[in-house]
């Protein structure tokens, strides 16, 4: 990919970005484009190679990225329709938006992507699940899958499953961020240094994650190898809260 195009400016510009950064894979032509030009030039002045363009410029590209959300990008597609290039490639990260949706907005153009990179990538340890569209030749998938390997992982999935993805990988950081980082502050609170309370939270949390989901235990006997339950009581309420908001979240993307 000689040329990157991004239509949005907001978080998850920042994250490919620095993750390509960190990585030693910036890419070396980026152009981005957002109707908020304060949030362009912020991109702009905190990543050399990228530069502010207009919607031309940017849907020029050999790659147009578009990060937006459904309603937004349901506007901003037919105006960039005429400006693609017929060798360009669309990658959208938006759910609920599938691939007939997003070609019929642009006017059958059909060379697309889907993927929802999660916020991990901002350091290279992302999980960031990519559906191609059936326009795109092996040597299209093999070029994008060698731009998005250095964020982290990234398995090649059935569009069908991207709504899932988006709730469970993307989302999910959101839903654990907030506990651990309250177990980081007890731990300091309870006579660990800033250091080793942050040690010892990430490898309990990568630890209990490969445990649970790596070893050939059933779960109700990873969960009964901590005899002591301190929350035991609330098991139920976090899970009726993942329930209550996740499902009826999940319909409304693939309604």
């Amino acid at each position: 990919m000689q040329t990157i195009g991004f239509i949005g400016a907001g978080r998850i510009a920042r994250i490919m970005l620095e993750g390509w950064k960190r990585s030693g894979f910036l890419p070396p032509t980026v152009v981005v484009y957002d109707l908020d030009g304060a949030a362009a030039d912020k991109l702009a002045a905190a990543y050399k190679p990228v530069s502010v363009g207009d919607l031309d410029e940017v849907a020029a590209a050999d790659l147009v990225v578009v990060g937006l959300h459904p309603p937004v990008l349901a506007n901003v597609l037919p105006q960039i329709a005429p400006r693609l290039r017929p060798d360009a490639i669309v990658l959208s990260l938006a759910p609920k938006l599938k691939f007939a949706a997003l070609s019929s907005l642009l006017g059958g153009f059909g060379r697309l992507a889907r993927q929802n990179p999660n916020a991990a990538s901002i350091i290279d340890c992302g999980f960031n699940p990519i559906a191609f569209a059936d326009a795109l030749t092996a040597e299209d998938r093999d070029m994008l899958l060698a731009l998005m390997r250095p964020l982290g992982d990234c398995p090649v999935v059935d569009e069908a499953t991207i709504e899932a993805y988006v709730l469970i990988s993307a989302m999910g950081p959101a839903y654990l961020w907030f506990q651990l980082n309250d177990l980081e502050h007890l731990a300091e609170e309870f006579g660990l240094s800033e250091a080793a309370a942050r040690q010892a939270v990430a490898a309990m949390a990568h630890g209990a994650a490969a445990t649970l989901l790596e070893s050939d235990l059933a779960a109700d006997d990873v969960m009964n190898l901590v005899p002591v339950k301190p929350l035991g009581a609330d098991e139920q309420t976090f899970i009726a809260a993942y329930r209550d908001r996740l499902r009826p979240l999940y319909a409304k993307l693939t309604a």
